[in-house]
């Protein structure tokens, strides 16, 4: 009875060991050299909940190292039931708290950031993880507080808790310095926007007679809706001059580049089709000329800081982006990879051949 006991208390711990450390590791997934995966939580987990953007800063890389530091904890002999469990236990009490008031507030929509973008998880779906789990760690302390190894090491637990919190400072620095660039003046850029080449058609040949305005008709009312400001003007200075298409991309997301394959091929097809410019997330913009390379055409385009980035698409948004602009005003706002608000191109068509909002 006591082997099977034992037994039991090791499922428990490496089932909840397994978490957290799946919950470190995704927030920092794929590549923590990569801003982009930290500074999601930070701008749409931390920011809404009041943190500056230093404090956001040091509370992220603190909170993944303490996950990873419990993680490793509870699968070591020491202090289980007075320190360990407890804080493990109140690490997810005040996640569901959080998570709840999520659910009140906003609903039940999106990635809750739980296990990063490695496992996408609704906020309802992450409190009933946490609940089940603190439910395991109940049972462990009550079921099996017999077979519960207890030795005392406080040299040992500080030890691991520094070293995974200062292991995540290390691993992703709090500032990276970078350079931001564009390609909207194509004639003072190497990677050449090759749009008109490659998608447009040969520019009609214009006689000089037909080439004089004929100003014997009355012009048409312009169709559209009234002149607006976007707030995307600081990008690109004529964004809220008649219809644009402005997309928020991360060069590295595949998803990103099969949206701007997407957007080429419906060129093509309509080469009348609004000008596009794009914002790039600054992660990997080394990938850029591949990202144009998979798109099958260049684009004008701005690398903006990562958090200026989820300012400028919106926190509650996600990538790949795809905005319609109708003398500055919001027509169709396309983001994320799930849902109803996923980019789709049958229903873009339908946006662009409205004639009024």
């Amino acid at each position: 009875m006591k082997e099977t006991l034992n037994i039991s208390s090791w499922s428990i711990r490496i089932i909840i060991a397994g978490l957290f450390l799946i919950s470190a590791f995704g927030k920092i997934y794929p590549d923590p050299s990569m801003f982009g995966t930290i500074s999601i939580f930070e701008v749409k987990q931390l920011y809404p909940m009041g943190f500056s953007e230093l404090l956001a800063k040091y509370f992220s890389r603190t909170l993944i190292g303490v996950e990873f530091a419990l993680g490793f904890l509870i699968l070591f002999p020491y202090n289980l039931k007075k320190w360990v469990i407890p804080a493990i236990i109140l690490m997810l009490a005040v996640f569901c708290i959080h998570l709840t008031m999520e659910i009140i507030n906003h609903g039940n929509q999106g990635n809750c950031g739980c296990f990063g973008s490695l496992l996408p998880m609704t906020p309802l779906q992450a409190v009933m993880k946490n609940l089940l789990s603190i439910g395991l760690l109940v049972l462990l302390i009550w079921k099996h507080d017999e077979v519960l190894p207890k030795k005392t090491n406080y040299l040992a637990m500080t030890n691991i808790v520094t070293a995974c919190i200062l292991g995540m400072f290390m691993l992703i620095p709090l500032y990276k310095k970078t350079t931001v660039f564009a390609n909207d003046d194509a004639a003072n850029t190497t990677l050449v926007d090759t749009t008109s080449q490659q998608v447009s058609p040969a520019a009609p040949q214009v006689s000089a007679t037909s080439a004089v305005k004929d100003t014997s008709k009355t012009p048409e009312k312009p169709i559209g809706p009234k002149q607006k400001k976007s707030g995307y003007a600081k990008y690109y200075a004529g964004i809220d001059q008649g219809k644009k298409i402005l997309c928020f991309f991360a060069p590295s997301c595949e998803h990103c580049q099969a949206t701007a394959k997407e957007l080429t091929e419906m060129r093509k097809a309509n080469p009348s089709m609004p000008e596009m410019q794009i914002i790039f997330m600054d992660e990997a913009a080394e990938e850029i000329p591949n990202f144009f390379k998979i798109a099958g055409a260049s684009y004008p385009y701005k690398v903006v800081d990562v958090i200026e980035f989820w300012n400028a698409i919106g926190n509650e948004k996600d990538v790949p982006g795809v905005c319609y602009l109708w003398n500055g005003n919001i027509m169709k706002f396309y983001s994320g990879t799930e849902g109803s608000n996923k980019f789709n191109k049958a229903d873009f068509n339908l946006q662009l051949q409205k004639t009024k909002k």
